[in-house]
């Protein structure tokens, strides 16, 4: 498995406090079957934020040195967790916008109770300029509440779903659940990952998620959720449907 959400990343966000606690993360992921990690550290998308930029990649490499030194098989990518804003449209055209890996992919999260109409303009802009469009946890977004059919919207052109396994799981309340649970059960997610943030709650264990998929997806739906489309992600590669 390949977990392409993780505020894994010492010392940076809401993340990992410290570098023991990310490569606590990184044993516990990789106990739970996980071989590769992209950590997606919070990135408000406005020109300040650039300014954190070479924090990011010293912390990258820090704990990359780290895992290595205490034997921890895990490939560690660098990505980030993108909160769109007014001024993240003006970012991309500018390609100042980190991506996932080194691909065009963005992994793009917006404020809960944003609109659709605000979400939907913002995310065609984003591939307007370039860049291809992961959605971070559609389930938790109230557009999506309110009209389950927007999912389907955004299947349609194209952007990649990224469901949480802890919305799955009912972590973030039943209202979430179902929302996420519909996605999976409808074909519409591509993606699972952890939006893993410590070591004791919403953690980078992918063990009970792989066996909730067991009981309820067919397996090939599985493997494409947890393996296929999270490896195509980081080569770069358009991802597979369910349906």
């Amino acid at each position: 498995m390949i977990d392409i959400h993780c505020h894994i990343l010492p010392e940076f966000d809401d993340g990992a406090a410290d570098m023991q606690e990310a490569l606590a993360m990184a044993r516990t992921a990789a106990a739970s079957g996980v071989t590769g990690i992209v950590a997606t550290p919070h990135f408000p998308g406005r020109p300040e934020s650039l300014e954190g930029i070479a924090l990011l990649l010293d912390r990258h490499r820090s704990l990359r040195a780290a895992l290595k030194k205490a034997g921890i098989r895990m490939e560690l990518h660098l990505g980030a967790e993108i909160l769109c804003l007014p001024q993240t449209v003006k970012m991309a055209r500018a390609q100042q916008l980190p991506t996932l890996g080194q691909t065009n992919y963005l992994l793009c999260e917006f404020s809960f109770r944003e609109s659709r109409v605000y979400i939907n303009k913002t995310l065609q802009a984003l591939v307007d300029s370039g860049y291809r469009t992961v959605i971070a946890h559609p389930e938790r977004y109230e557009a999506l509440h309110r009209d389950p059919r927007v999912a389907e919207g955004w299947f349609a052109k194209g952007y990649v779903l990224q469901v949480n396994k802890d919305s799955l799981l009912g972590i973030f309340g039943p209202r979430v659940q179902q929302a996420a649970r519909t996605l999976v059960e409808q074909g519409l997610a591509h993606i699972i990952a952890s939006d893993a943030h410590s070591t004791l709650y919403r953690t980078t264990e992918m063990g009970e998620i792989r066996q909730w998929l067991k009981d309820n997806c067919p397996a090939e739906y599985a493997r494409i959720l947890l393996e296929e489309n999270p490896a195509r992600l980081i080569r770069g590669e358009d991802m597979v449907p369910a349906v």
